[in-house]
């Protein structure tokens, strides 16, 4: 073999050598490393005093809450959503364990954040086992407990219950995710009277809560002896007049939520305004995944909030089904395409019950910014099943 034919050789070979390594770096296995990150959630034992809300990256150290902290329900609600994705009974049990530590909850009226806590969990498990008369009894006695912090006045359920030497009645947009709860016992105990609440908070937040452009203050606070609004402003967002990603997200899933049970066209019409503020914000980033606030002032320089686009990307996806209108559907698989084939799932051997990184919490208090948040994973996962759904049909 002469030297100038090795040389080519040696060329050729180079080259494919390249061509193989350039594919295998571009080639991501997103459902082997969902698995890797399902199967972190398994191994974690059930603890009834330490809920896993998120996990901090530099100090490796999972941030653990107690039942009454409004995110207590997603843990069990994404148990039960992965074993609904893989059919593996070991989830089911293990969701089974994680929710019966939420039922003390239907009792405390000290909190509006019944829908995320006990339908996430109770709400989840009820989806799986249509008969299960006790997940129907907690729900509904959840609703009777939810519906006294109602006043009829306002029109509102009232949403915090501190910071009272500033605040009278605070209602935040937050709180048009709790609405399902209602709507929910109507049909389980045929009690018109959480419907009737439902549509009344949901009139007043649609009346007051969004600006000409049709994206949403945070809190609005409330005069209570007169229904009379005192201020409009943000707590977990940049400023008063900032357009926080995540109250964003809210305001769309929970309008197309209350389309669901009462096909109110203005409720649809709300959602449809809101989806089209953040689809259109100059400020998205072509991934679709948003930062934590529009308005944050060092963007491109600033935390991403993954948990406002999943939120987004499941309610979209509903939407698609009342509109037919595939920009919304068009979303929601960009979304899921972009957070399965980068770094917004965690790395396999990050040894944490969660599935996303880069979600972002509470600004005011500088808390849980760019990390894995456990409802950032129950709507992600609530976004594959309704997608899926949506390709049965």
């Amino acid at each position: 073999m002469t030297q100038k034919l090795i040389y080519y050789l040696l060329i050729l070979f180079s080259f494919s050598f390249f061509l193989s390594c350039n594919k295998q770096e571009k080639t991501y296995d997103a459902k082997s490393n969902l698995e890797s990150r399902y199967t972190k959630l398994l191994n974690y034992k059930p603890d009834s005093l330490g809920f896993p809300r998120s996990f901090s990256i530099l100090k490796k150290e999972i941030n653990k809450v107690p039942s009454k902290d409004w995110t207590s329900g997603f843990y069990a609600g994404n148990l039960w959503q992965i074993y609904e994705l893989t059919n593996n009974p070991d989830y089911k049990e293990l969701a089974k364990k994680w929710t019966a530590f939420i039922e003390k909850e239907k009792y405390n009226d000290k909190t509006h954040d019944m829908g995320f806590k006990v339908f996430s969990s109770f709400g989840q498990g009820l989806k799986q086992d249509q008969n299960n008369q006790e997940y129907k009894d907690i729900i509904v006695k959840s609703a009777q407990t939810l519906s006294s912090r109602y006043n009829d006045t306002v029109g509102s359920i009232r949403s915090w219950d501190f910071n009272k030497k500033k605040w009278s009645f605070p209602v935040i947009i937050d709180n048009m995710m709790n609405l399902e709860l209602l709507f929910e016992a109507t049909k389980i105990s045929e009690d018109s009277l959480f419907h009737k609440i439902a549509v009344k908070h949901a009139n007043t937040t649609l009346k007051n809560h969004f600006r000409k452009d049709n994206s949403c203050f945070h809190v609005l606070d409330y005069n209570p002896e007169n229904g009379a609004i005192r201020m409009k402003v943000t707590h977990q967002g940049f400023s008063d007049d900032s357009a926080w990603s995540r109250g964003q997200s809210w305001a769309i899933y929970g309008f197309t939520m209350a389309y669901r049970y009462t096909k109110d066209e203005k409720y649809l019409n709300q959602a449809k305004a809101t989806a089209a503020f953040f689809l259109n914000h100059k400020n998205l980033p072509e991934d679709g995944i948003p930062y934590w606030d529009f308005d944050a002032p060092n963007i491109p320089n600033e935390p991403r909030d993954v948990s406002a686009g999943a939120i987004v990307a499941s309610a979209l996806i509903e939407l698609y089904t009342y509109t037919k209108d595939e920009t919304y559907i068009n979303y929601s698989k960009k979304f899921l395409k972009n957070v399965q084939t980068s770094n917004y799932i965690l790395s396999s051997d990050i040894e944490a019950p969660f599935i996303l990184n880069h979600s972002s919490g509470d600004w005011s208090k500088r808390s849980e910014m760019d990390e894995p948040i456990v409802y950032g994973d129950y709507y992600f996962l609530e976004t594959l099943i309704r997608l899926k759904s949506q390709e049965k049909k």
